[in-house]
């Protein structure tokens, strides 16, 4: 029964269109909503007046009563589901506002009044237009706080945040000792003691009244002026003389009539009436008497114990423990309820004020309830109900209620209180001891966090004191504090496991044992509060407040106590009287297996779940166990009562049927825009029962529900299997019967104990805390997965810490759908205005949200929230959990382990999941949501899409190899679907050549079918393998039918990049060259030659030139002759890149189309020509590097004069020669040079020697030490010598130069031009005015002729008869003779001339005359 007791509820919706779960029973169920955080955060305020403590006060018991705003119920209010609750301890009042809807910030404080002791009673919340009022009364004084109203601290209605101030934000700010809020209570001569009870009131006026019942009987009204006027306190004594005395100030009254004791009101209520409030007070006497407080008379005095059966005895004792409450309704008016508090015999007694016209009023009995329960704590009356709460011997918390007027012979409807955690931890065999306890200390149902915190603190001996610690914090220290006491108290070095094992279990439980003791001092119940707005019923205990839910027929029947269920003749779970009883037996019989499983059995299910094993072979060993050990005739028990059960098949349908979740469809819409709703509609839904009070505790009602859930499906599985064992014996169908149990029935009941088995898993399992990086990571992967319309894990966080992964799902993604789907019909423009009634509307949450969480619906919002929210481990754990037996979303579930190994670095096996996901694709809702987006409609299938889609994922996280894997598996997937192919070969295309893996890559690339795809690709992999220079893999690939435009492609590139930065014209030698195309490598080089002579004007551009025209030449060497050529590319037009532009001129204006140019054909001697001119610019450029910028593009002349310039005469003289040019400028330049040395200074002599040394001289053997001028004298007379010329011109173009600039002719130079040319000589003589040298030349040539040297110009045989004719130049020779002639000076030498002329002439005449005699 225990255990049953702490299991709990399941919740439906009032809507028609949602699947009930089940039907809702008159039981209530207790959830406690406990708080989190370590320390509850409350702000102290003390009221210090001045007074002193009263000797020997009186204690009065803790008390706790709340307030229920009166638009609570409205849901566009602002103070929809929010209410204060306080307690009473002492000198202290704790205030706490609390709202279901959002997170109050500050809403939590403690008012000491110094010296002074709350009295019971003694708190009162009302609220006014502007105001909440909270009117507090102690043993010797009065208090009034006014607070803000919630409606007046916001500015606008619309309130969209989270989180909200409480009215209590500013009471720090609040002047208590003020005398307008506080007040002392008047002691007369001679009173001893002090107020028992008290009761507060604020009048229409706002006038503050206080009720005092007065130690010595009567009551005494303290009454402060409104809180924004001035005024005095006054004070009204109502006593039973018949004359009433009026006290005005603080003077107390002589006249005073006998007052007996009897008349000490043990309880006081107020009530506000027209004009006048009546105060009720129930005495010790056992009346009840009713004061008019606008009169101060008594208007009624009634005995109770006139309706109270067989009171004699009853009158003798004085009633101390009596209590009064009251309730109005315009239905029923004013209603009183009386408890008289006697032994064995507590009573209610509800009385109805009737009024007549003379201003007299009596008391109507309208009912008389009876207890049998011991202690009452309180108890709230309704206009329909009283509810009651009582602690019992064993100091259990008891609560019940009851419908006064209408009820079967006065019974009481059950409440399912939380029990106590269980005084003792099961620790399976295969358990830690630690972890156990850990699991169950900070599980989300069972301690509060205050308990813990107390404990540990005792248990450390309180040797420091505890900070606000986190929950993991919490959970730590706990550990340290354990594990370090059980160190202490080793003595022994050595344990065996086992030892160990004890000693854990030992601390551990001592641990535990100190939470009990805190967590059932903080469960004390102090007090209940039933809302009149919404019919919200809150238990108020000492550390936390827990809320009643209403209970379902189906855990009505399995939470009952045996006298409730034997008792019952009717189950609203059936409309079939018949099956209603078979199903009320059929549950007395579970009840009897619930018993009869042992700890360790039901330990066995428990592990046989979280294993995943099969709970029906499970069953079957718990069952043999039972049987085994059946000493108290147990089994019997059964059998007989299964004998009287009629339809056994029919009554478990009915059962299975209630617990079943599954829906058809997809519980929730989209959102929460509903059409017709206004904005301040959509608003108050979006927050609808959003604050972390109302997520824990709608959670933990889930968790409940599954508890209870999981217990009724295990009991009614073993006794299935019971049924099973006893066959025909209590079965009056027979086999067709037992067929359907085993495969029907029995496979039924084991899902729903799996399904139950896995809400209450989840609602126990809490949240990781996630950091940043992985935040950032599972955006990146949503935004690919496009699902980033999901909230992320910060966006809205709960003020929870920490969180269940189902108050996760609720708060982020199920309280938006629920909320929905609860409001989607309720259109009409009233919706905004109907009231939340709480009994209704939490059924309907709770129950689509365990809906929502039912793993065999379709929906798969709940692991998707996970995901979203980075919860990997859990989702693991939750798709473990399922896999076995769940046949829903099997695809769904599959992707998001997938994620989760993606998420946890474990690729491959993510690849796997997501390989058994493509099998779904098409048959589950979330992978069709994630295939179905419009970028991805290329592909022609949804299970290409999901590829797509994947495999995008895979490239976000970074997997090439894994991609490369999936998208080989899609290829086989996409047979008919060409561009889904070329896509998919693409993408492993790419990932291939990223990893390196150039020949997967090209075959990938020759695989693919689409011929653009495949060219992008082609051009990929050039460009990559000549980044990377792998030039070898990409010149040896065979390009099948691409081979064009591979070439293509690298041209393009060659043509349009830098040529220094990338060596794609290399790139095309060599892949020409591979495939013995000498020709086309040929070209290639020589285009690369030519354009590096245009383009890259620097040594080493005119390096690589050579080495072009080198290569090229190589390659037609290579070839036959007859083709041995080449055409010769042309600059311009073939050089633009393709896709570029059209190019405009200075205008703007389009360039014209060039000019169709005629081919030039190149052979081996052009070729030649063009590697000479290309290595003289690099000789040129290697000796004067400045040269290099303009020698890129020179032409052969040009060459030649820049090489002379330089000085590289032997580089000149080849270049002439080759293209077949004259040598004169060649000459010209050595001879100004040897000039230049001539008359230069030493520093020209130095520069002189760089040139010379780069000029091969003859190798003359000369001993003497020469200058540079000499060596250059030299190098131009071997030249002469080296380069003989028609007609000296050589000699000519040098000598000429000399006389140009004046310098005289060296001998060596004359003599060697006498021998070649004297006529010419003679010429230059007289161009240059050198009449002396022309005239002894004349005379020298003359004597030459006549036989004298004739050897030193060139002459055989001198002037003979015999030999050849010899001639004169005889124009030079007369221009001489004129000249000398001309000047005076030179008379002599002319005489001389003329007469060896003469002697010539006769020589000759002689000769002639000879000649003519021989012939």
């Amino acid at each position: 029964m225990f255990e049953r007791a702490a299991r709990g509820l399941s919740l439906t919706s009032q809507f028609h269109e949602v699947k009930m779960a089940a039907v809702l029973e008159r039981s209530f169920i207790e959830i406690c909503g406990f708080e989190r955080e370590t320390l509850h955060r409350f702000r102290e305020v003390t009221v210090n007046l001045g007074l002193n403590a009263l000797p020997g006060g009186v204690k009065f018991p803790d008390g706790a009563g709340a307030f229920h705003y009166e638009e609570s119920g409205k849901l566009l209010s602002v103070t929809s589901n929010r209410f204060i609750h306080w307690s009473t301890s002492g000198d202290t009042v704790q205030l706490v506002e609390q709202s279901l809807d959002t997170n109050l910030l500050n809403n939590a404080v403690k008012v000491r009044f110094t010296h002074c002791t709350v009295l019971p009673g003694g708190v009162n919340i009302q609220e006014t237009l502007n105001n909440v009022i909270i009117l507090i009364s102690t043993n010797q004084s009065v208090h009034r706080l006014v607070l803000p109203h919630p409606t007046r601290m916001y500015r606008s209605e619309l309130v969209t945040e989270l989180h909200m101030q409480s009215i209590f934000t500013d009471v720090g700010k609040l002047s208590l000792q003020d005398p307008s809020h506080s007040a002392i209570i008047p002691t007369t001569v001679g009173q001893t003691g002090s107020p028992g009870t008290s009761a507060a009131w604020l009048n229409h006026k706002g006038e503050a009244h206080y009720a005092l019942a007065s130690p010595a009987g009567g009551i005494m009204v303290i009454t402060l002026p409104p809180h924004d006027t001035q005024g005095s306190v006054s004070v009204v004594e109502l006593k039973r003389s018949s004359m009433m005395q009026r006290l005005s100030g603080w003077m107390p009254s002589a006249i005073r009539g006998e007052q007996s004791p009897a008349d000490l009101a043990l309880s006081l209520v107020v009530r506000e009436l027209e004009e006048d409030t009546f105060i009720f007070a129930l005495c010790q006497d056992h009346k009840l008497r009713m004061w008019s407080f606008r009169e101060q008379v008594c208007l009624l005095e009634a005995d109770m114990l006139e309706y109270m059966p067989a009171c004699k005895g009853v009158k003798r004792l004085a009633g101390q423990g009596h209590r009064l409450r009251l309730t109005f309704c315009a239905t029923t008016g004013l209603c009183v309820a009386v408890y008289l508090a006697v032994p064995q015999r507590g009573q209610f007694i509800v009385l109805q004020l009737v009024g007549t016209d003379n201003n007299r009023y009596s008391l109507e009995h309208i009912s008389s309830l009876f207890s049998t329960q011991e202690t009452l704590v309180d108890f709230t009356l309704t206009s329909t109900d009283i509810w009651g709460l009582w602690v019992d011997d064993s100091n259990s918390t008891v609560v019940k209620y009851i419908n006064f007027e209408h009820n079967t012979a006065g019974q009481w409807n059950q409440v399912f209180v939380q029990p106590p955690p269980e005084d003792e931890v099961h620790i399976g065999m295969d358990q830690d001891p630690r972890e156990t306890y850990l699991e169950v200390l900070f599980s989300p149902l069972r301690f509060t966090a205050s308990a813990i915190v107390k404990a540990l603190q005792i248990y450390r001996r309180g040797s420091e004191r505890i900070t606000d610690l986190s929950w993991e914090s919490l959970k730590k220290e706990v550990t340290v504090a354990v594990e370090s006491e059980l160190q202490s108290s080793v003595t022994e070095f050595e344990f065996s496991q086992e030892e160990y094992r004890q000693l854990q279990v030992e601390f551990w439980s001592k641990f535990y044992a100190c939470c009990l003791q805190y967590q059932e001092a903080l469960a004390m119940p102090l007090g209940l509060t039933v809302s009149t707005h919404t019919s919200m019923v809150c238990l108020l205990k000492k550390g936390f407040v827990s809320f009643l839910l209403p209970c379902f027929a189906v855990d009505h029947l399995y939470l009952s106590c045996d006298e409730y269920v034997v008792s019952e003749d009717e189950t609203p779970v059936t409309e079939d009287p018949e099956v209603g009883r078979d199903v009320l037996q059929l549950v007395q019989c579970l009840r009897l297996v619930s018993d009869a499983v042992s700890g360790e059995m039901a330990y066995e299910m428990e592990r046989a779940l979280e294993h995943v094993e099969s709970p029906e072979r499970t069953a079957e060993l718990i069952l043999e166990n039972m049987l085994s050990n059946d000493n108290d005739n147990v089994i019997e028990d059964i059998q007989n009562k299964l004998q009287d059960i009629r339809n056994p098949m029919a009554a478990m349908m009915v059962l299975l049927r209630e617990m079943d979740l599954e829906t058809d469809s997809e519980v929730g819409g989209e959102g929460l825009i509903v059409p017709g709703q206004t904005l301040n509609m959509r608003i108050s839904l979006s927050q609808l029962y959003g604050s972390s009070s109302a997520v824990s505790l709608v959670c933990q009602a889930v968790c409940n529900m599954a508890m209870t859930r999981a217990l009724f499906c295990r009991d009614l599985l073993i006794l299935q299997k019971l049924y099973l064992r006893f066959g025909d014996n209590v079965f009056l169908g027979g086999g067709a019967q037992l067929l359907q149990l085993q495969q029907d029935l029995i496979p039924r009941s084991s899902h729903l104990l799996s399904s139950y088995y896995l809400l209450r898993h989840i609602s126990q399992t809490l949240t990781s805390a996630v950091p940043m990086d992985t935040i950032d990571a599972n955006l990146q992967h949503l935004t690919v997965l496009e699902l980033s319309d999901s909230p992320a894990l910060n966006a809205n966080t709960s003020v929870l810490s920490p969180q269940t992964i189902v108050e996760l799902f609720y708060h982020t993604v199920a309280r938006k759908v629920i909320i929905s789907q609860i409001f989607s019909q309720q259109q009409s423009p009233s919706a905004g205005s109907a009231l939340l009634l709480w009994p209704h509307m939490v059924s309907s949450v709770v129950n689509l949200l365990a809906q929502l969480l039912w793993p065999s619906n379709p929906g798969f919002q709940f692991p998707e929230c996970l995901m979203v929210n980075c919860q990997y481990t859990q989702l693991q754990e939750y798709v473990r959990l399922i896999g076995p037996w769940c046949q829903v979303n099997i695809g769904s579930c599959r992707f998001m382990l997938g994620q989760c190994y993606l998420a946890n670095g474990e690729g491959h096996k993510a690849v796997q999941c997501f390989q058994e996901a493509a099998t779904e694709v098409e048959k589950e809702e979330f992978l069709m949501k994630l295939t179905g987006t419009e970028e991805d409609e290329a592909a022609s299938t949804p299970r290409l899409q999901y590829y797509n889609k994947v495999l995008r994922l895979l490239e976000d996280v970074g997997l090439p190899e894994l991609v490369i894997q999936l998208a080989s598996l899609a290829i086989t997937e996409a047979v008919s679907d060409v561009n889904s192919q070329a896509a998919l070969w693409t993408r492993i295309f790419k990932h291939h050549l990223d990893l390196g893996h150039n020949s997967e890559a090209y075959e990938a690339l020759t695989q693919n079918p689409d011929s653009s795809m495949q060219l992008d690709c082609l051009r990929q992999l050039v460009v990559v393998l000549c980044e990377r220079s792998q030039l070898q893999d990409l010149v040896q690939f065979s390009y099948v039918n691409l081979h064009d435009e591979v070439v293509s492609i690298i041209e393009s590139r060659a043509r349009g990049l830098d040529l220094l930065a990338h060596n794609y014209y290399e790139l095309l030698y060599a892949f020409h060259i591979n495939r013995h195309n000498y020709r086309k490598a040929g070209t290639v080089m020589f285009e690369f030659g030519m354009r590096l002579g245009r383009e890259v004007r620097t040594h080493l551009g005119l390096q690589k030139q050579v080495n072009c025209y080198l290569a090229a030449l190589n390659c037609l060497r290579l070839i036959r002759p007859e083709y041995a050529w080449i055409v010769q590319p042309t600059s311009g037009a073939v050089y633009e890149r393709p896709g570029v532009s059209p190019k405009r001129n200075s205008d703007g204006d389009f360039a014209s189309e060039p000019v169709k140019r005629q081919v030039d054909i190149l052979e081996l001697k052009d070729l030649e020509k063009e590697y000479m001119l290309a290595r003289s610019r690099l000789t040129l450029a290697q000796h004067h590097p400045p040269s290099a910028a303009i020698a890129g593009s020179a032409s052969a002349v040009e060459m030649v004069a820049l090489l002379v310039q330089t000085g590289l005469f032997d580089c000149a003289l080849s270049l002439c020669q080759n293209f077949k040019l004259t040598l004169t400028s060649v000459f010209e330049g050595l001879a100004f040079k040897c000039i230049k040395l001539q008359y230069g200074g030493e520093e020209s002599q130095n520069e002189a020697w760089s040139w010379l040394a780069a000029n091969q001289l003859s190798s003359v053997v000369n001993t003497k030490e020469s200058s540079a001028t000499d060596e250059a004298w030299r190098l131009l007379a071997s030249y002469l010598d080296r380069y003989p010329s028609a007609n000296g011109q050589h000699h000519r173009c040098v000598i000429s130069k000399l006389l140009s600039h004046g310098v005289p002719l060296p001998d060596w130079l004359v003599k060697s031009y006498k021998g070649v040319d004297a006529a010419a000589l003679l010429r230059l003589y007289l161009n240059y005015d050198l009449l002396d040298a022309a005239a002894e030349l004349v005379m020298e040539y003359v004597d030459a002729l006549l036989g004298r040297g004739h050897q030193y110009f060139g002459i055989e045989r001198p002037l003979s008869a015999t030999s050849a004719l010899v001639w004169l130049p005889y124009t030079s020779i007369d221009q001489l003779l004129q000249a000398l002639n001309e000047t005076q000076t030179n008379t002599g030498i002319y005489n001389k001339v003329r007469d060896k002329l003469d002697d010539y002439h006769k020589l000759v005449d002689q000769t002639s005359r000879r000649r003519l005699l021989t012939r």
